[in-house]
């Protein structure tokens, strides 16, 4: 993992990456040269295009779907009310309580009588029945760090004939996913994937892409882009593309170079670096290891107390939902851990190995054998 970590300058002490990623060397370089040909009268346009289909490519690779199936996007809730606007009137959605606004608030405030139900997210398999249309949840949970069991609710919504759309925006990046599993997915890449904000992506599945509608189709949306600039756009690109939006060109600029890294990166060795330091973040502080191991750790700070020690002591964390907040990345090692340990006033003699043990969790394979990349979270 160390490989990865020197394409990035910083990282020290930054357990954020669940609000904010880093920028790579390679992303700040190509801004920079980005805006300095802007600022000198010479932009670019035809390498930012090639830059969008760049990101779309490396995306594609990195949750395993074909590029035609892929789109761009800038928001999460954006491409999530595309989607909301083709539920049929008074159907059902099905999600887990306390997911983020940005999956939810869509199917909520579409006025025409969806129906929106919520379930612990333990349970969101077990619900899903012949009258809901369509699951929607994300991976990781944004506030408490934990991993859908996303293989059973798959097979449940399958079982059921429901319509699954999956939130990828906190685990692509650390967590092997495999998009083809759901009829749709979303991701904000500037999280652990690292990319400027604004951009996003959206795969959908060729035979539900049939029943969607196109309702913010632009000038991008057309087959040929740069011949659909006027009127009602031509016709529409026959794959995903036609649910693209204008794309941030210098977002997508900084983007292809980020995505590229995450894409040839090794999946596997990424989640057992990241889910090995959560976990030994998580054994010093005597929290219990989650039933799916995790990048990210929380924990109760009603009153704010844990998180403002980690900033006293130079630590960037976050507090959400009452709960202090940590990501570990590819940026990150044991020192981190250790700092963050001693924030909290656990330091070494807290963490120290019991008889028989390295002071490093164990990070062999068996100890940490990730998830397949067919999706099987039952780990």
């Amino acid at each position: 993992m160390s490989s990865l970590a020197l394409h990035f300058a910083g990282g020290r002490d930054y357990l954020g990456a669940c609000t904010v990623g880093l920028p790579a060397r390679s992303t700040v370089r190509a801004i920079r040269a980005d805006l300095d040909a802007a600022a000198s009268g010479r932009p670019d346009l035809a390498a930012a295009s090639r830059a969008v289909e760049e990101a779309r490519s490396a995306y594609a690779r990195l949750v395993r779907s074909p590029v035609g199936d892929v789109a761009i996007g800038s928001q999460t809730s954006v491409m999530v009310s595309m989607i909301a606007a083709s539920v049929p009137d008074g159907a059902e959605v099905l999600c887990p309580e306390d997911d983020f606004a940005s999956l939810v608030a869509p199917f909520a405030q579409t006025g025409r009588g969806i129906r929106l139900r919520t379930v612990p997210l333990a349970e969101l398999a077990d619900a899903v029945s012949t009258d809901t249309w369509m699951v929607a949840f994300s991976l990781v949970q944004s506030a408490t760090g934990e991993v859908a069991d996303a293989a059973g609710i798959a097979a449940a919504a399958a079982r059921a004939g429901a319509r699954t759309l999956c939130d990828l925006t906190q685990a692509a990046g650390w967590l092997p996913v495999d998009a083809t599993l759901f009829d749709a997915t979303v991701c904000h890449a500037y999280k652990w994937l690292c990319c400027p904000r604004g951009v996003g992506f959206l795969t959908v599945r060729p035979d539900f892409a049939a029943r969607l509608r196109p309702v913010q189709a632009g000038w991008y949306s057309g087959d040929d882009p740069w011949s659909s600039c006027y009127g009602t756009g031509g016709t529409l690109a026959a794959n995903a593309r036609r649910f693209d939006v204008s794309p941030a060109w210098q977002a997508f600029v900084g983007a292809a170079p980020a995505l590229t890294l995450f894409a040839d990166a090794d999946a596997a060795e990424l989640y057992v670096h990241t889910t090995a330091l959560a976990a030994r973040f998580r054994e010093c502080l005597g929290l219990a290891q989650p039933a799916r191991p995790s990048a990210i750790v929380t924990w109760p700070d009603a009153t704010g107390e844990a998180l403002a020690q980690l900033t006293a002591h130079g630590i960037t964390a976050s507090g959400r939902a009452g709960r202090a907040r940590v990501a570990f990345h590819v940026f990150n090692d044991e020192i981190d851990v250790d700092r963050a340990l001693r924030a909290l006033g656990r330091g070494r003699r807290h963490a120290a190995p019991r008889a028989g043990r390295s002071r490093a969790l164990d990070t062999s394979p068996r100890a940490f054998a990730p998830p397949s990349l067919a999706l099987d979270y039952s780990i």
